[in-house]
């Protein structure tokens, strides 16, 4: 944690406003992105990021001051998440949207009109796959691959062990491909293609 970010915290935990403010300016963009990779809705993405602030905001005398704040917050937003996935679900409604976001995993340079139609196709299916993932297993799937996270920051927002991050994203991996294989073999389009191989995983199986 930065010397500026121990300061904002410290006076945030005093009651300063202004100094929590700063710390949602800081953590804003990432709160949106990620809250935006579970539930592929822009709407409901930015009322998650917001409540996840609002509510660590209240609970701010539950922070044990000196550690990092992010990690904490992720916690309440991942929750926020988590509940709205569960809620949706029971609901028997789609979560995954058809939405820009994440499509440069199988954008080209000059698409034509007919590559634009299989990009979205694709992505529809990718998006239904992630759907039926686990939460811990769908999670490193969006910190990683649509948030660009390293094995670093996964294991610092996640609070554990890089060794399980790469074992638990390896397993998400190898699942996600076995769901679109699935889901193909059932009259999908052949969509899985671009998707990197599962490499050989080390450390602890998360």
């Amino acid at each position: 944690m930065s010397a500026e970010e121990k300061d904002l915290v410290g006076r945030w935990l005093r009651g300063d406003k202004a100094a929590y403010g700063s710390l949602v300016r800081r953590y804003m963009s990432d709160a949106y992105l990620i809250a935006l990779g579970f539930t592929r809705n822009a709407e409901d993405a930015r009322d998650l990021s917001q409540e996840a602030f609002i509510k660590a905001y209240e609970a701010r005398r539950q922070f044990e001051e000196g550690r990092p704040f992010y990690p904490w917050f992720y916690r309440i937003l991942r929750n926020r998440c988590l509940n709205f996935i569960e809620r949706e679900s029971r609901r028997h409604e789609p979560i995954y949207h058809d939405d820009e976001a994440g499509s440069e995993r199988f954008s080209s340079e000059s698409p034509s009109p007919l590559d634009l139609l299989e990009e979205a196709e694709q992505n529809q299916l990718l998006h239904r796959a992630i759907e039926r993932l686990s939460f811990d297993h769908r999670e490193v799937i969006v910190l990683k691959n649509f948030k660009g996270y390293t094995y670093e920051q996964i294991a610092e927002a996640l609070e554990i062990p890089i060794g399980t991050v790469m074992s638990r994203l390896y397993y998400a991996r190898r699942m996600l491909k076995n769901i679109l294989s699935e889901m193909l073999r059932s009259g999908g389009r052949e969509a899985a293609a671009s998707l990197p191989e599962p490499r050989t995983a080390r450390g602890e199986v998360g």
